[in-house]
């Protein structure tokens, strides 16, 4: 949507994660027939998963916040494309909405190598405006885990939710759940005590 309301976008990029939803590839093609542009396909050349990550890094934060698969799954993989292509004068257009100006603030000083554009923070826009203006400006679906009730379409069991959100993945994707929070020999792990989970 923010890049939509931009407008004149020279390249659209997202980077994909073998653990987010896959319905978010439909909606990735669905934008391209929306937009009539091709929108590039990332993926880390090193890691695959979250999992992958994990193992690598031995957990899932460090003590100072560093997160393996944000970093190396996204930071890393824009930043090689950014290497790529350094004769580029880059403006990234981002969808932070209204509530997430400190986070826009610290997009821009982390990233002094580019200009920096936030379409729905300009217009005053909450994230359920947006998409209220996306069912409104366009015919396909928003991504399908917004519409299962979860507040992003992050990859499926963010290991950064609380226990409400994790109740949810139990009973959405089980196989997640169990995956990343039940098996004992599983380095994958929530950096606190883990909850008790009702049925």
């Amino acid at each position: 949507m923010a890049g939509y309301l931009a407008g004149d976008v020279d390249e659209w990029i997202y980077i994909d994660i073998k653990d987010q939803h896959p319905d978010s590839i439909r909606f990735i093609r669905d934008c391209e027939a929306a937009i009539g542009q091709k929108i590039q396909i990332l993926r880390s050349e090193e890691y695959s998963s979250v999992e992958d990550c994990v193992r690598a890094f031995g957990g899932f934060r460090a003590m100072n916040g560093f997160a393996p698969c944000t970093n190396w799954l996204k930071k890393r993989v824009r930043k090689e494309w950014e290497l790529a292509h350094k004769d580029y004068d880059l403006t990234y257009v981002w969808g932070f909405d209204l509530k997430e100006k400190g986070r826009a603030e610290r997009t821009i000083e982390a990233n002094p190598q580019a200009a920096h554009e936030f379409p729905l923070i300009d217009r005053g826009l909450s994230k359920e405006e947006v998409h209220g203006l996306f069912e409104r400006t366009f015919s396909f679906r928003r991504p399908v885990m917004y519409d299962m009730g979860y507040p992003n379409n992050n990859c499926k069991g963010c290991v950064k939710g609380g226990m409400g959100y994790w109740n949810r993945i139990r009973k959405d994707f089980p196989e997640v759940f169990e995956n990343i929070l039940l098996r004992p020999d599983n380095t994958t792990h929530i950096p606190r005590p883990l909850p008790q989970y009702g049925q």
